[in-house]
Parts: structure tokens; sequence; C-alpha cells
């Protein structure tokens, strides 16, 4: 299936109209709430005709100091049908919560995990919740628009970027 055909598959099971989202680069993806995600996620891993049974990444997106949310991109591939798909979910900034789907997806464990300690995006229901890059006591989320480095952790100079990248 292509892209559209998998949107059209999905409104048609869902009964509800998902509308494609091809964004600023065309790409394709589809954006939905944390409220639909799991079943969502259930139907597109089990469904026979999707058969989505390899999750690719997970992609934590902070859209910018004035934005007032933050996302999650998930790309998953059929491993039996050759397609691929791409799920945005948008969660507001001051409570950044999405339902976990490493039950789903066991390599969605490390993902989520990475994407909490980056980008400080609580996945409820992940069984092992904690930062897995960063130290327990690291403060911030280093991937945010928005995050000052620190000068020194636990007496620890912590090295300045290059002016390009700030």
């Amino acid at each position: 299936m292509d892209y559209q055909e998998i949107v059209d598959y999905i409104n048609r099971n869902f009964n509800e109209l998902y509308s494609p989202d091809t964004g600023e680069e065309q790409a394709e993806f589809l954006r939905i709430s944390p409220k639909d995600w799991k079943e969502l996620a259930y139907f597109l891993r089990d469904d026979g005709n999707l058969v989505f049974d390899s999750m690719m990444c997970i992609t934590g997106i902070d859209y910018g100091v004035e934005d007032e949310n933050l996302g999650v991109a998930y790309n998953l591939h059929s491993m039996t049908h050759h397609h691929k798909f791409e799920v945005r979910i948008d969660v507001p900034k001051s409570k950044p919560m999405i339902p976990s789907v490493e039950k789903i997806w066991r390599i969605a464990d490390w993902f989520e995990r990475e994407v909490y300690d980056m980008y400080g995006i609580t996945f409820e229901g992940h069984r092992d919740h904690r930062r897995i890059l960063l130290p327990e006591d690291w403060e911030g989320f280093p991937l945010r628009k928005d995050y000052i480095f620190p000068e020194t952790w636990h007496g620890i100079v912590v090295p300045k970027i290059k002016e390009e990248w700030e």
C-alpha cells in the first residue's frame, strides 16, 4: 500500500477522518492526538493488511521557543508488505505526555527513554521510564530549544558547544 491507501484504510476501520498531513517539506505522515495513539498502534501492528511489525525510530521534535508544543514522530515499517508509515503526535510543553508503545514494539523501550531524556516527553505506562543517556540527576532536557547548558555538573566543567551550533 502507498501512503494514501494506508490513511484511507485506517479511516475505514476507525470511522474517523484522519487527515493526511504533507507538511512543509511534503513529507507524508499522519498527525493524531495522544488519546488515539495506543489503539491505533495496536491496529497498525496487528492488522493483516498493514502488519507494521518494525518500529524504525522515534524522534522528538521541538517546534521552537515560541511554539507551545513538542512533538514525536514514529517511523514504522512492515517487513511483510514492505511499506512504511509515519505517525506524529504533538503535546503541550506544559504537560508533554504520550501513551507508551514499548509493550507493542519492544524497541520503543530505548527510543522512548531517549526522547524523554532529551526532550522531557513522558511516556505513560512505560515500565522503565528513566534517563538513558544522561545521569539521573541531570537537570533539564538538552534538545529543547530553550535549554541552557550548565557551566558545571557536580564540580565538573561542562564544555561549551561551538558558537556556530548555538
